[in-house]
């Protein structure tokens, strides 16, 4: 029966999350030059944590998954900066001083203590200081010109300064520029702040984007349109419904990627990230239980599904990332909401 397969599949992905989760509440990372990170090395992260956060929310009350959330909080608890911003690097890593803070690490922190009911700072503002004059979020907190008379905001943004040869070489030397708008970027401060009047211009950019199918080339780090499409349909069943328009297509779109044997595009990371998709945006066809029954049944032995990049550094996918627990939080996403849109049965 499917529904004691999905319990036990969900089980032991658990488990293997629980065992694999680092003293300090850190999840692994690896960065590695191609999707399947068969060659790679591990390299600390902010994001992965909460992107892992974020999954298993709606399985909090499973103790293993209580403890692990604890530990985690705390850990983006410490690595929380002035005003409540974020980097994507933690606070021991190499490149740590000469990497900017940037939004989408802000936002994905915030969102996993907000609903945590974590005491984080009031961030919002700091938020809203780095907008461009169309209204959309920059992803970086660095130097160009603006009005703002902030103590905190211009402490955060000549944080550069601090080893300014170290900023010129990371400006000079990635595909990162300082005007950058991102669309996954925007999605995430969408989600994180939900619907008001200084998020408003993100609906019509997403829409746009997805209207001209630039999907793959709408932000420099999430290269994938399977996996930008988790992050624009997350917000459509969190309830902005402004963002009707970009149902169908995606759905459609994902919907071409089905594979014969019931997987959604490359690996498990795409098929648990279409399922995700396809639920929150009402779509419940028999190619999701077709997908979910690929996952149970490609688990590995000790729990986990295979690590596949999620994020890349930059458009030329030079350098990727991911983890075997970055995609095992996805796997359980998927199949917890599988299991409660088509069975009625939450965790």
């Amino acid at each position: 029966m499917l529904t004691k397969g999905i319990d036990e599949s969900i089980h032991r992905g658990i488990i293997y999350l629980h065992q694999h989760q680092f003293p300090n509440g850190e999840f692994c990372n690896y960065i590695g030059s191609k999707d399947d990170l068969k060659e790679c090395v591990p390299h600390s992260h902010v994001f992965p944590t909460s992107l892992i956060c974020f999954s298993l929310l709606q399985m909090k009350n499973i103790p293993e998954v209580k403890q692990m959330l604890q530990l985690s909080s705390a850990f983006l608890q410490f690595q929380s900066m002035r005003a409540g911003v974020w980097n994507q690097l933690t606070n021991w890593s190499n490149g740590f001083s000469v990497y900017p803070c940037d939004v989408d690490n802000t936002s994905c922190a915030s969102i996993v203590l907000k609903a945590l009911d974590k005491e984080y700072p009031d961030n919002k503002e700091i938020l809203f200081d780095n907008r461009a004059k169309n209204g959309l979020f920059y992803t970086w907190y660095t130097l160009r010109f603006n009005k703002i008379l902030k103590k905190d905001y211009w402490l955060i943004i000549l944080r550069g300064f601090r080893n300014p040869f170290g900023a010129y070489r990371y400006w000079t030397t990635n595909e990162a520029t300082r005007h950058d708008i991102d669309g996954v970027v925007n999605a995430n401060v969408l989600y994180y702040l939900g619907l008001r009047a200084e998020t408003q211009p993100i609906i019509p950019y997403i829409i746009s984007i997805i209207e001209k199918n630039e999907e793959a080339e709408c932000d420099l780090w999430y290269r994938n349109p399977l996996i930008v499409y988790y992050f624009f349909a997350r917000n459509y069943y969190n309830g902005i419904y402004g963002l009707e328009p970009i149902k169908d297509p995606i759905i459609q779109r994902i919907l071409l990627k089905v594979n014969q044997n019931g997987s959604i595009g490359e690996s498990a990371l795409e098929t648990a990230m279409a399922i995700i998709s396809l639920i929150s945006l009402g779509n419940k066809s028999d190619i999701i239980k077709k997908a979910a029954s690929y996952l149970i049944n490609t688990q590995n032995t000790y729990g986990e599904w295979p690590r596949w990049a999620i994020y890349y550094d930059g458009p030329s996918k030079k350098q990727v990332c991911g983890s075997e627990e970055i995609t095992t939080a996805f796997c359980l996403e998927s199949l917890a909401m599988y299991k409660s849109a088509f069975f009625n049965d939450k965790i």
